[in-house]
């Protein structure tokens, strides 16, 4: 039974980080690509960062692009996504996702079958 499942989520305030984690089950991750996506209230999921399988390539939306760094461990079986300098407009219902497609750049949901459930990240003073 594929599973993923978020932590990390919660309260911080503004330029302050966090780190979200992926783990994995059911699956082997070293053969998937893994995407970070996030959704605010009133707006459409929107993604945010992917790393690939095979060379570990790395993928960025650009409201994010050298704030956030996303990572994997495949002994952990564990995706990363580390947060900096975090704004308010960063808030959101944070969710992983495995990709089925091989393609480059972070893509659309479409492009994903398995989803976690989300963890909240909530930017504010």
């Amino acid at each position: 039974q594929v599973q993923l499942v978020e932590s990390g989520g919660g309260l911080v305030q503004p330029g302050g980080s966090l780190r979200l984690s992926c783990a994995a089950s059911g699956f082997t991750l070293d053969y998937y690509h893994i995407g970070w996506f996030r959704q605010a209230p009133g707006k459409e999921r929107e993604g945010v960062s992917c790393i690939s399988n095979s060379d570990g390539s790395t993928y960025y939306a650009d409201s994010v692009k050298g704030r956030f760094t996303i990572s994997r461990d495949n002994a952990k079986n564990t995706v990363y996504l580390a947060m900096n300098s975090l704004k308010p407009e960063d808030t959101a219902v944070y969710y992983c996702a495995r990709r089925v497609l091989m393609a480059k750049g972070v893509g659309v949901p479409a492009q994903y079958d398995y989803w976690g459930q989300g963890t909240q990240v909530t930017v504010s003073s």
